[in-house]
């Protein structure tokens, strides 16, 4: 599962950068290029810096980064899906499902370590 992530974050941010090539070079769509490009691959580079964790807790805070640069993401789809002009609304609401989907995933994943955290310190009491 592990490495599938990987993978799909990895996929996710190639994607996204695939979409931006297609868009005008125009000042107004290379702002949001920019910013999209950044949190989608920031992604894919701090779940894998999760994966290298020191402690339940770090391995927290950093899905939370994770959790926060994949809806940053959709932020940013979501904007092109409302301004495209180029017919790519396909393509925009299929990464749209992905970065949900990731976002899910994490948020799922937060949620479960931070109940095996609290299990764990019940135990210890």
């Amino acid at each position: 599962m592990k490495q599938q992530l990987k993978n799909r974050t990895k996929r996710f941010a190639i994607d996204c950068w695939a979409l931006c090539a297609k868009f005008p070079k125009s000042r107004e769509y290379d702002a949001f290029c920019r910013q999209l490009i950044r949190c989608s691959s920031s992604v894919g580079a701090n779940y894998r810096a999760a994966c290298r964790a020191k402690s339940e807790a770090d391995f927290i805070n950093k899905l939370k980064i994770v959790e926060e640069e994949a809806d940053e993401s959709m932020y940013f789809l979501e904007i092109f899906l409302e301004i495209n002009l180029n017919g790519h609304d396909k393509e925009i609401n299929r990464l749209l499902k992905e970065a949900n989907e990731l976002l899910s995933i994490i948020v799922a994943s937060i949620k479960t370590m931070r109940v095996k955290v609290q299990q764990a310190k019940n135990r210890k009491l």
